[in-house]
């Protein structure tokens, strides 16, 4: 519960997103990174020439985390500039350093440059547990690749497949989703060292016309966090579609999930499938017996807020005049942190469900037996041909038959009875109906496609995160 009941508090912290995300998107992370960066600016100008003392270099070093923020508020509502709020608030904990820090710096220096290293921290936390969610589908399904499973296509009964060979779509979603965060976490760059219009002017007149330093200030900041590439061209802000591609890879993970947990919902429904249910969990106010899916409803729900949030990033860069304009900062407070923590809200659900998915088998070869017989008529066919039967009399008998099984299903809500027609039909006697109508027959390849998907899909991807594989995830609520 927030501690402040007065006050509004994000449900996305609260009930859904992980410590660690949470973390990445508050006010100690934002500007001690700040403080990082007018740091690192500091002590590349001082290698390059420009007259900073290591004394202001070293008094800046030992303040960067011990941010008073009663102080940047106070000055905040003073200059009505959140930049330069905590210039003055840095400048107070290191005076030494006050004349130099933030030296032929624009806003978007701090502002941009961290929200980079914010984003890059966040995706790489969004692929860890992506990968997490990824090699426990796939250990689901290698469990379960050999069960024979009603398929459904316009959910009606279509033929056979395998509850493994279904987890293995789920997983390929999410491993196609995990490529796109790795690439844009490849791609990202560093807005860098460019200056107020993104010209370098400042700096230029820093260093006295000289722009191969000016070149190798940008390139230092940029690898002192460790980016390989900075733009190579900006205004005072790096391009906001930088802002569409990354919320669009999220909007990615959140489609995967939300058609995984209709699929368990629905599976739910049909009692074959559920999520794990804990011993003194209530479904229902009122309802004492249900065993609602709530975990996955909350996905769903989630997902949607993400989807719905991935139409305002373009609507930002789209809406950029010249150099830059400043509708899209309040617009991007908001965007970027909800979508990050929503996402992760996602992945900590996806982790802890498919971890401990409820298979229940023999209600789901209750309804592969209810549907097989109609889907085995034309193997039946085969066979009572290969026995001497005329194809097209044994057609019809079929034909009829199941019609008449049918109407027993549909009109009267009985079992299916073709296999006992047939059985009392001496045109069909010398059938092993037992074997023919054997499920694993009907089921293709779904077992070794399973193991083929996880050798070469999923093998590389744990061995590439086997470091973060195994997390535990423990739910807010």
């Amino acid at each position: 519960m927030p501690k402040n009941k007065d006050l509004y508090t994000s449900p996305l912290v609260e009930r859904n997103a992980s410590r660690e995300m949470a973390e990445l998107f508050g006010a100690q992370k934002k500007f001690s990174t700040w403080r990082r960066l007018w740091l690192e600016l500091a002590k590349a100008q001082k290698k390059l020439g420009l007259n900073i003392k290591q004394g202001q270099i070293n008094q800046m070093a030992r303040h960067l985390d011990n941010i008073n923020f009663s102080k940047a508020a106070r000055y905040e509502k003073q200059f009505r500039h959140d930049v330069m709020a905590h210039v003055y608030t840095f400048a107070d904990a290191a005076p030494k350093a006050a004349p130099i820090i933030h030296l032929g710096a624009t806003s978007c220096y701090v502002g941009d440059n961290a929200d980079l290293i914010i984003i890059r921290e966040a995706l790489q936390l969004v692929a860890a547990k992506l990968a997490t969610v990824i090699d426990l589908l796939a250990k689901f399904a290698k469990k379960h690749r050999s069960l024979p499973t009603l398929g459904f296509t316009h959910f009606q009964p279509a033929q056979l497949t395998t509850a493994g060979k279904r987890a293995a779509l789920w997983c390929y979603e999410f491993v196609m989703d995990l490529r796109e965060v790795e690439y844009r976490l490849e791609t990202l760059p560093f807005r860098g060292v460019k200056g107020t219009t993104g010209t370098q002017a400042s700096f230029l007149a820093l260093f006295d016309g000289n722009r191969s330093k000016v070149k190798q200030l940008d390139k230092a900041v940029a690898a002192a966090f460790g980016f390989k590439n900075t733009c190579p061209v900006t205004g005072q802000t790096y391009q906001r579609k930088i802002d569409t591609l990354v919320v669009n890879t999220l909007a990615l993970v959140a489609q995967s999930a939300h058609k995984m947990c209709n699929d368990l919902r629905l599976l739910a429904n049909l009692k074959e499938i559920e999520e794990p249910f804990e011993k003194s969990q209530i479904g229902s106010s009122t309802m004492a017996y249900k065993r609602n899916p709530m975990r996955c409803e909350r996905v769903t729900a989630l997902s949607r807020l993400v989807l719905s949030l991935a139409s305002s990033p373009p609507m930002t860069a789209s809406e950029q005049w010249f150099e830059r304009t400043l509708d899209d900062s309040a617009n991007r407070r908001v965007v970027l942190p909800e979508a990050f923590l929503a996402v992760d809200g996602i992945l900590q659900i996806l982790i802890n469900v498919t971890g401990a998915l409820v298979v229940y088998p023999k209600v789901i070869a209750a309804r592969v037996a209810a549907e097989l017989p109609f889907m085995a008529t034309e193997n039946i066919l085969m066979a009572a041909v290969k026995t001497g039967g005329n194809r097209q009399e044994l057609h019809e008998k079929i034909r009829l038959y199941s019609h008449a099984a049918a109407a027993q299903v549909k009109r009267f809500g009985k079992p299916n009875d073709l296999i006992a027609r047939l059985k009392a039909d001496i045109a069909f006697a010398k059938l092993d109906l037992e074997k023919i109508l054997d499920p694993k027959r009907y089921i293709g390849r779904a077992p070794p496609q399973v193991d083929e998907f996880i050798k070469s899909i999923v093998m590389p991807i744990r061995r590439k995160y086997r470091k973060e594989l195994n997390r535990k995830v423990t739910l807010n609520v």
